[in-house]
């Protein structure tokens, strides 16, 4: 059963000012949203749905802690990405510092594009996490609500994981480019040898 549970877990405050806790990341998927984008799992989620593809982001200790800054000059670095995609975990429980981020991110020129669990009325209300109005301000494109197993949507020509799950484009130039959804799947090889594999329904594991 999923939670709507607004209290901020007390790990979030042992996250340094500036720095988030991410669990992985990567540069040039194009399975994550349009064009070619780079991916920041962040680590942390307090609903625990059923049938969830990264059940490992739930926890919120600390895993990769990383300077926001850093962060942005690691992506803008890769000339192939368009624009980035937070996923996770629940990005929204980290928004003050992915705010930061995204603005540093759009004045490069690069989109952004985030998923959550809660839904886009529950963000937008006084008990949301906080920051989360600011980064719903700097979004160019949300897909909101968690994923329910029960009506879940396994077909690669789905933008969403399940069918409560929406797609909300905020800035209109991206109407059009709703088509990354595909049977594709990406395995990203990292330096110390292990494995994201990336793509449909949203899955990201690791693996040696």
């Amino acid at each position: 059963m999923n939670k709507l549970i607004f209290d901020p877990p007390a790990l979030l405050a042992e996250i340094p000012p500036g720095y988030l806790n991410i669990m992985g990341y990567v540069d040039e998927s194009e399975v994550n949203g349009p064009g070619c984008r780079a991916v920041v799992w962040v680590q942390g989620c307090q609903r625990e749905c059923g049938g969830c593809f990264n059940t490992p982001s739930w926890s919120f200790e600390a895993n990769q802690l990383i300077k926001v800054e850093e962060l942005a000059d690691k992506i803008v670095s890769n000339s192939r990405n368009q624009g980035v995609t937070f996923s996770g975990g629940e990005p929204f429980w980290q928004a003050p510092a992915l705010t930061q981020l995204a603005k540093l991110l759009k004045a490069k020129g690069l989109n952004i594009m985030s998923f959550s669990g809660f839904t886009l009325d529950e963000l937008r209300s006084p008990n949301a996490p906080v920051g989360s109005q600011e980064l719903l301000k700097e979004l160019d494109l949300l897909i909101d609500g968690p994923f329910v197993e029960s009506v879940a949507i396994h077909s690669p020509d789905s933008l969403v994981s399940s069918r409560n799950q929406k797609v909300r484009v905020f800035n209109p130039e991206f109407a059009d480019q709703l088509t990354w959804a595909s049977d594709q799947i990406e395995i990203h090889v990292l330096k110390d040898g292990s494995r994201i594999i990336t793509g449909f329904r949203g899955q990201m594991n690791l693996g040696e």
